[in-house]
């Protein structure tokens, strides 16, 4: 069980801690989303200082497409030069992401530009402290990693339309070791009916179930780790893809967690040998409506081995 804390330092690049392993990753995430259009997006950076590249981009995303390339925007780099005169807590980086810590682990301007297609000017403010994982078992393994809450506002411009936002986003900061190889299915879900009300599973799908592996509650302003749950989905029986969700579970207080979700839109993202079909969700927490994501992650040979049994039974005999 990890107790760090995150601190000043971890606003900026670890390099000097991780080693000279090939594999040795940094990566800072920030979601935003504007219910009433469905919208969904991303911004993501992926660093690995020993071979010198930035990866990652921005995804926005609705229900009118679900494929990356179909979908309102989709830039996802894979190896672009590192620049060595910038840190994390101040950067304007080669796939557009530029971060700036204007309150340390908690307040940080974020932007993104390219230009007549999207440009994001928001500001996230961490309605919570950053929360360090809890369990080694999740699929983040032994890296060092947070994740928060936050209130997302100010506007993106998606093709010439300026779209103001206003939502309770995640984040996540992590650092440590990354095959691309992605060992196992998981799901990443969050959700927050406000500032001081939402949750965060992260599961371990096996086959008897899907236990929760890692994540916390956070009600009346107070933020407890999960000591158990489940996360239960219906899939559309061509496609595969979740349409609604269950997760039940208990903090270590033994408070309870229920929570219903329905997709509103989706996107698929192809991260090296893994996909993640992230779906913007509607959800019933504890009775209170609520907003978040879905994040199902699977191996690729394994997507792909369930999308021929699906196609096979759905052909006509």
């Amino acid at each position: 069980m990890s107790e760090r804390r995150f601190t000043d330092r971890d606003d900026r690049f670890h390099f000097s801690e991780m080693g000279g392993d090939w594999w040795a990753t940094e990566t800072a995430w920030f979601s935003f989303h504007h219910p009433g259009r469905r919208l969904g997006g991303w911004l993501y950076t992926m660093v690995r200082p020993n071979i010198g590249t930035v990866a990652g981009g921005a995804w926005v995303w609705d229900d009118g497409a679900h494929l990356p390339w179909e979908a309102l925007y989709s830039a996802n780099y894979s190896a672009l030069q590192l620049p060595r005169d910038q840190d994390l807590d101040n950067c304007q980086l080669p796939n557009g992401v530029s971060i700036k810590a204007l309150e340390a682990g908690q307040r940080y301007a974020l932007g993104y530009a390219d230009a007549g297609r999207l440009v994001v000017d928001l500001v996230f403010d961490g309605v919570m402290p950053p929360e360090p994982l809890t369990a080694a078992g999740s699929t983040f393994g032994s890296a060092t990693h947070f994740d928060q809450f936050g209130r997302v506002t100010g506007t993106i411009t998606l093709h010439g339309e300026a779209i103001a936002i206003d939502c309770i986003g995640m984040r996540d900061r992590t650092w440590g070791r990354r095959p691309e190889n992605r060992p196992r299915r998981a799901a990443y879900v969050t959700a927050a009916a406000d500032a001081d009300h939402g949750f965060l599973a992260v599961t371990a799908p096996r086959p008897d179930g899907e236990p929760v592996a890692y994540g916390f509650l956070r009600r009346d302003g107070r933020t407890v780790s999960l000591a158990a749950g489940e996360r239960v989905v219906e899939r559309d029986p061509v496609e595969g893809w979740v349409t609604r969700i269950s997760l039940t579970g208990r903090d270590m207080e033994g408070r309870p967690l229920n929570a219903t979700g329905i997709p509103v839109s989706r996107i698929i993202i192809n991260r090296h040998t893994f996909i993640d079909v992230n779906s913007l969700i509607e959800w019933d927490l504890n009775g209170v409506r609520a907003w978040g994501e879905d994040q199902d992650m699977w191996p690729v040979h394994e997507w792909a081995r369930q999308s021929r049994e699906r196609q096979a039974l759905a052909r006509p005999r």
